[in-house]
This record gives structure tokens, sequence and C-alpha cells, in this order.
């Protein structure tokens, strides 16, 4: 039997299973081929809400949704400053996205340099104060994503996450790291349980689900009300379909062959190109193709050679060389 769904205010999500906001990676193409596979929401990679304020193009660009994301997206904004914030959520009220979520966990030095992404987990009331702009401004549910603490061994969730809930946040989004972890060590799905245990707001939870088990198991042993998978999607949009299979209490389908592999890279490579031109499409699906053929038989080999195409006809006679390994 189908499981039942969760809810953010009266959005429902078919299955509990939601692709991160990657900046750099989770443009319009990889959003689209993650949720034909299966991810019930996706997220925009994270815009400055100081870009949309001073009429960045490429800020504004990133808002775009895909022709598949209706009712399907969410945008990630950072920033540090209330007033800029509200700008942000008034300014995007119309940008067809279901939520807006902020950002409060990227570790990023640039980014926490000018008190933003993780540094605002330091600062809980500047946090409070920029959900409560937001959430007066946005017309629309706004979520907090944030680390476990900043320094290494702190913990602040708990306290974060009910900030965040007084503030008015409709959910949040909780990386089981610190900020000084970067993506190091194991994530601490405890934390995760101990922050469902303390809101009375979905939580959802992040960190270490490279496999749909893995997204099934975090549901399981944190009570968690749904997964944010980042990492585990690299190369690997398959990971929701296998999720969603688990969690309906099917059969995990079979792990896909190096053809199909092959062949998904071949339609990210063509989606980019034909979003954002083959230059561009070149330059971004190089760091894609490692992730697509990691364990496949010279694949070192593979990275060092496609790190040097620039013609996109050169790139795909790459990849589908691929096959004759």
């Amino acid at each position: 039997m189908k499981k039942q769904p969760f809810k953010i205010d009266d959005i429902i999500f078919d299955t509990p299973f939601i692709l991160a906001p990657l900046a750099g990676i989770t443009d319009r193409s990889m959003r689209s081929l993650c949720l034909e596979q299966g991810a019930s929401f996706v997220y925009t990679e994270m815009v400055s809400g100081k870009g949309l304020w001073y009429g960045d193009r490429k800020s504004r660009d990133l808002l775009v949704p895909g022709p598949d994301e209706t009712d399907r997206f969410g945008i990630q904004v950072f920033g540090s400053d209330p007033e800029i914030m509200e700008f942000t959520a008034n300014s995007l009220r119309d940008a067809g996205n279901l939520i807006l979520d902020l950002n409060a966990g990227c570790p990023v030095p640039k980014i926490v340099k000018n008190g933003e992404g993780s540094a605002l987990i330091k600062k809980p009331d500047l946090l409070y104060d920029i959900v409560c702009a937001m959430v007066k401004a946005a017309g629309k549910p706004v979520t907090v994503k944030f680390r476990m603490g900043f320094a290494k061994g702190e913990d602040t969730a708990v306290e974060t996450a009910k900030a965040a809930e007084a503030a008015g946040a409709s959910a949040v989004t909780v990386h089981g790291r610190t900020r000084e972890q970067y993506y190091e060590g194991r994530a601490d799905w405890d934390v995760i349980a101990r922050v469902k245990d303390s809101v009375g707001i979905p939580v959802i939870g992040n960190g270490d689900v490279n496999t749909g088990r893995d997204a099934v198991a975090m549901l399981h042993e944190t009570g968690c009300d749904g997964v944010m998978i980042a990492r585990g999607a690299l190369g690997n949009p398959w990971i929701f379909r296998d999720a969603a299979a688990l969690w309906n209490g099917l059969p995990q389908p079979p792990e896909p062959t190096v053809e199909e592999r092959v062949l998904m890279l071949l339609r990210h490579l063509d989606m980019v190109a034909a979003d954002k031109g083959e230059g561009i499409a070149v330059r971004e699906i190089r760091k894609h193709v490692g992730w697509y053929i990691k364990g496949i038989r010279g694949a070192s080999y593979i990275k060092r050679e496609v790190n040097t195409i620039t013609d996109i006809e050169l790139m795909r006679t790459a990849i589908r060389n691929i096959l004759d390994r």
C-alpha cells in the first residue's frame, strides 16, 4: 500500500524525497532529470538576496524554472540583512516557486565571512529577525535549512529550529554536521531526531544519504518527515526512484547499467546545451562525467580526457566511447 505523503502548509509531497539546492549543480537540467526519476520536489541553486537587491542578472537567471517544475520547485536564498531579505521575499511572490527557503547552512568561507549561510546559526536572534521579515513578505511558506552547529562538537540545532519556528517558518531542514566539518566525518542523524521531538513543524533530514536505502533508513531512524538528498544524487538521479520504491514497500530496482549511465549523461549534456549553449554545456558537464562514471573501469583516464575537450561533438564522442572500454 502506498504511504501517505507529508505536507508543508498546504503543499503535498507525493514522496518524502527532495532534491537539495546545490550551488553550481542543481540547475534546470539536473532538476528535470531528478524529477523524472521520482524526486517529489526540487530546489534552485542558492540565490543571493543581495544580488536580487542590486538587480544582478545572473542571480535572476537562477530563478527561472524548467518547463516540468510547475508546482514542484522551491527557491533557496541567502543573506544576513533582514531588510534585504524582506525585499527578496517580496520580489519573489510571483516567481512561481511554492516554497522560499533560507540558507543557514552553507559552509563556504566567502559566504560565512559575510555573515551569511552557516554564520546565521551563531546568531539565532538575527536568524529570527530574518525569518520574520521573509514570512511577512513572501506570501508562501518560508523554510530554513541549517547545520547542527558551527564549531566542531557544537549542537545548537534545537535552538536554531525553535527560533525558526517561532519566527513563522513552515518547516526546517537539518544537516547533521557542523560548519567546521564541511562534509567530513559522518552526519549525526540523532540531531535530526532531537529536532523532530522539539518542534511542531515538519522536519526534513539531510546528510549521508547516498542510496535509496539510506533515505528510507533516515525516515525510520529519526522520525523526520522528509529527506533532502544532496551529494547522493550526483551522477545518480535514480536514487529518487530507488527511495520511492523502497518507501512504498516495493523491491529496489536494479542498479543502472553502464549503458544506462552513459545515455543519461548524454541526455544531461544535451539538456544543458539546449538551456545554456554548447560552450557552457561542455564546461559544466565535465564535473558530472566523474560522478556518472564512478566505479567504471578507466574512470580516471576518462575524467582527464574530458577535461581537455572544448567541442560538444568531441564530448559526445568521448562519452559514447565509454561503452567500448
